[in-house]
């Protein structure tokens, strides 16, 4: 990889990134990646092998796009985040290539809609995240599993469509049933409370 300015933030020699995009300090940007006009990522990023980000996308600080992750615009991913090797953030809630008449569609022909990841959560690989949907706080999305609906804070997401199968802390492992709405991490032993649906850091 090569310097590409001041502030630790360095470019593969084969990655695009647009003169207009905003790359915070700490940045790195590895081979074949493609940073759109616009784009804001944040400090300390690391934007994989062939990753796309496109045009006014906006992501927080330590963020991790694996190899091949497609976000496009108008995303929007919290501090934190991980998007694993060729997971897909959609845009068009009714994609056409053309017109009902036929026409080439542009820009002008339809409306960007954006996903939304909080801070700490995790896509898994080849995961897809079919906008607008907005995946809550230190959740997690299985490899593979089609997002079609918002995912709780700390939601363990899994299949085709995602549904919920348990709950994860901040450290990503599953968390164990204490009773009386209790859940508790294995690794760190922060515990958790559930309550109408929702778990929050007690």
């Amino acid at each position: 990889m090569s310097e590409l300015s001041r502030d630790g933030v360095t470019v593969a020699p084969t990655a695009d990134v647009d003169e207009r995009a905003v790359i915070g300090a700490g940045t790195r940007i590895w081979h074949l990646a493609q940073i759109r006009e616009d784009a804001t990522l944040g400090r300390n990023c690391t934007i994989g092998r062939g990753a796309y980000v496109g045009p006014g996308v906006v992501t927080g600080d330590n963020v991790k796009l694996q190899n091949h992750a497609l976000v496009y615009e108008p995303a929007r991913l919290g501090d934190g985040v991980f998007v694993g090797p060729a997971a897909v953030f959609t845009n068009d809630e009714f994609p056409r290539a053309v017109t009902p008449d036929g026409r080439l569609k542009t820009g002008a022909d339809w409306t960007a809609v954006g996903v939304t990841v909080g801070e700490g959560a995790a896509i898994g690989a080849r995961a897809v995240c079919v906008a607008p949907v907005t995946i809550g706080r230190w959740a997690l999305v299985g490899s593979g599993a089609v997002v079609t609906k918002d995912v709780p804070d700390f939601a363990l997401v899994v299949g085709v469509p995602a549904r919920r199968v348990g709950w994860v802390g901040r450290a990503g492992r599953p968390l164990t049933a204490k009773g009386g709405g209790v859940w508790v991490c294995p690794e760190t032993g922060a515990e958790y409370l559930e309550a109408d649906g929702r778990l929050t850091e007690s």
